[in-house]
């Protein structure tokens, strides 16, 4: 599969015309996603998840529309896909106000970035933690 130097907006949505660019996780072509591999068992619950890559493209395409805001949401996506769902969850409340301290989410932005290699997520939870600080939102200690 050759993908092109750089996706332009055209290319939206990939699954209709640039499909042989998508993959499953598990690095099927989009073609052998089909109703019939499911009767058939062919596939698994990961061949029907978005991948990593797909998502690095759409973000690709994003940035080619001039919309860098939903660029950096297929980003942090793509690398969210390494992480466990319970992790994920774990992650977004203690995004939320109050929850947690300055140094709660140092530790999660440092496990981001050294363990799932997902600097996006990181710098996104370090800037949580900048803005909770200046607006007095963060948790005096942990629980």
């Amino acid at each position: 599969m050759e993908i092109p130097a750089k996706l332009q907006k055209s290319d939206y949505p990939l699954s209709m015309n640039r499909p042989e660019l998508i993959r499953t996780p598990t690095g099927k072509p989009l073609a052998e996603v089909t109703m019939a591999a499911v009767v058939a068992g062919d596939l698994t619950n990961e061949d029907l998840r978005i991948s990593a890559e797909t998502l690095q493209l759409q973000g690709e395409i994003s940035d080619a529309a001039g919309r860098p805001q939903l660029a950096n949401n297929m980003r942090r996506a793509a690398e969210m896909t390494a992480i466990p769902d319970a992790e994920v969850l774990e992650i977004y409340n203690a995004l939320r106000p109050r929850a947690s301290s300055r140094e709660r989410l140092d530790a999660i932005a440092d496990r981001l970035e050294s363990h799932y290699s997902a600097p996006v997520n990181a710098a996104l939870v370090r800037e949580a933690a900048q803005v909770y600080a200046a607006r007095n939102l963060l948790a005096r200690e942990e629980d």
